[in-house]
């Protein structure tokens, strides 16, 4: 089966068939001397999320290839809900951009946006080898624009990596 044939057959997902949102109550373990959530704590929340969306989206094992870019706006104190929603925002061939977006929610359900996290997963068979995974159909606007900002990430990861980051 020539290339084109097997790309014509790779299965296509929806953002929202990925789609992950996790809730996290801040306890004493997680605070840091400051008083504040551990940023290595929520690291780690960021990557677990990051890794069962690209699971949802590929249908496979996946592994953290990169963490793009990990911005830290606001903190999150002892007793806070932590809201993470992760979604895919771009695929190439074997590996899947996953934005990660960290809210404090309030008693009344208000979100403030404390984090936005990009990371790169890599779909893997079982021997650990990257594994195709499947194209991303685009709904709306948002995720079009998302997808426009996913390729630039994904030029600018190129360039790094040539340039010895």
């Amino acid at each position: 089966m020539d290339q084109t044939m097997e790309m014509q057959k790779q299965p296509v997902k929806k953002v929202q068939d990925s789609k992950t949102e996790q809730v996290y109550v801040v306890r004493s373990r997680h605070i840091n001397p400051q008083g504040r959530l551990f940023g290595g704590c929520l690291m780690q929340w960021i990557d677990e999320i990051a890794a069962i969306v690209g699971r949802r989206h590929s249908g496979k094992l996946v592994t953290t290839a990169a963490i793009d870019n990990l911005h830290f706006k606001a903190g999150a104190y002892q007793d806070d809900m932590v809201v993470l929603i992760g979604r895919v925002t771009y695929v190439g061939h074997t590996s899947m951009e996953v934005r990660v977006d960290t809210y404090v929610e309030d008693y009344q359900g208000m979100r403030k946006s404390i984090n936005r996290a990009y990371l790169v997963m890599v779909a893997v068979d079982e021997n650990g080898s990257p594994s195709a995974v499947p194209k991303l159909m685009l709904e709306s606007e948002a995720e079009r624009e998302e997808w426009a900002g996913g390729q630039k990430r994904n030029e600018l990861r190129r360039q790094r990596r040539k340039e010895g980051y």
